[in-house]
């Protein structure tokens, strides 16, 4: 989660040719879109090279908020993504639309064949104006995002009251964690028990109806948007939004903003990025989802290339991984063609894995070990995590890929 608010989240800074940004690697707040080049049957496109098979993503159109598939089985080789104005994908259904696209009009799930396996309408009738940070919750069949209508019931606007909800992939029916009350950069994210199964007739107004098990949680950010904010954690098994807690900052980051909290699979920890108000500085931490821990920061070791940016977590065999992106630029906009091989040696950025082994209740001191060192997963940035199977990383901003690990 950083997002690095394309002018997604940033409104006037040069578009850089890096990777992704530091911050908005996720969210596209109030953007102003690229001018996006138009190219050969990019709809299409994909390469290969050492680094493996890059796909391209909605062509060469402008998307944000990228998150790799938890769903190997109904959504393989898949990522979720949030559109501009424009839309350039392969096979989709009639009620898709790629004519008269508004932007963040619709969450879109697509594969390596950029056909469309998926997707959620904004319901205009119920007033809705746009989608906002989607993210694929740590269980298959959810997805968790904002959904931003007009203040006070108004009409559609600069300025938007955002509500919290997460989508069934299998039925696309939502639940409502908060309808309202909610800032654009909050970011949200839900760990849900992975052996939930909804009952068919359960009673989809409550948490056990909708997710099949009380044992669900959330977090994203609060505060105000573009001012410091805090982690909040509401442990719906426990208490759920009568015992919501806020994480503690580092003492000497306070004024530094939050940026896309993420769950470990097992629920109890959280990983994120904190970054300054000009958003030139950033870095990574660990937190215990508890009210007294404290954050434990991700080394910046000699071989990398930045402070980890849009950290995911990533679990193979038992064994637990962080995955982050590392950048060569102090900014945020991808605006080069990763499937270019002058763009695959490294010098926008690169993808990395460590693994980590997390203790709950401990010290700051004692929380997080790491094992090993950093592995380099690609020589290009990609921000969107791994899949369960470890075979895909995605991104996206200017340009959006998918990219098969050889």
């Amino acid at each position: 989660m950083f997002q690095f608010f394309l002018y997604c989240m940033l409104m006037n800074k040069k578009l850089l040719l890096l990777g992704l940004s530091t911050l908005t690697f996720l969210a596209c707040y109030s953007p102003k879109p690229f001018e996006a080049e138009s190219l050969d049957d990019d709809s299409k496109k994909q390469s290969s090279s050492e680094m493996g098979t890059i796909y391209s993503v909605n062509g060469s159109e402008q998307i944000c908020n990228p998150s790799i598939s938890q769903d190997t089985v109904n959504f393989p080789a898949s990522m979720l993504w949030l559109n501009f104005s424009k839309i350039k994908v392969n096979k989709h259904d009639d009620e898709f639309p790629v004519t008269d696209v508004k932007q963040h009009d619709r969450l879109t799930v697509s594969d390596t064949a950029n056909n469309v396996k998926w997707y959620l309408m904004i319901d205009k009738d119920k007033g809705e104006c746009q989608f906002q940070d989607p993210e694929w919750s740590t269980h298959p069949d959810f997805i968790v995002s904002l959904r931003g209508q007009g203040l006070n019931g108004g009409s559609c606007g600069d300025v938007l009251d955002y509500g919290i909800f997460a989508v069934r992939t299998s039925d696309k029916k939502k639940f409502w964690f908060f309808d309202k009350g909610i800032i654009e950069q909050a970011t949200p994210h839900v760990w849900v028990d992975p052996t939930a199964k909804a009952e068919a007739d359960g009673d989809e107004s409550t948490v056990e109806g909708f997710f099949g098990t009380k044992n669900v949680r959330l977090t994203y950010a609060d505060g105000t948007d573009g001012d410091p904010q805090n982690i909040v954690f509401i442990d719906y098994a426990n208490g759920g939004k009568s015992k919501a807690i806020k994480l503690k900052k580092p003492t000497d980051r306070s004024n530094w903003k939050v940026e896309s909290p993420m769950i470990s699979p097992d629920g109890n920890f959280v990983v994120y990025n904190l970054m300054t108000k000009s958003e030139d500085n950033w870095e990574a931490y660990i937190q215990e989802l508890s009210k007294d821990a404290e954050g434990v920061k991700i080394p910046l070791t000699k071989d990398m290339k930045s402070e980890p940016a849009q950290p995911h977590w990533f679990e193979s065999d038992g064994r637990l991984f962080v995955v982050w992106t590392e950048f060569t630029q102090t900014s945020y906009y991808n605006k080069i063609h990763l499937d270019n091989a002058s763009a695959q040696d490294g010098s926008a950025g690169r993808t990395v894995m460590r693994e980590v082994r997390l203790k709950t209740g401990a010290s700051k001191s004692e929380l997080v070990e790491w094992v090993d060192d950093n592995v380099e997963l690609a020589p290009v940035p990609m921000i969107g995590g791994r899949s369960p199977d470890g075979k895909f990383l995605s991104t996206g901003y200017k340009y959006a890929y998918l990219l098969k690990l050889p």
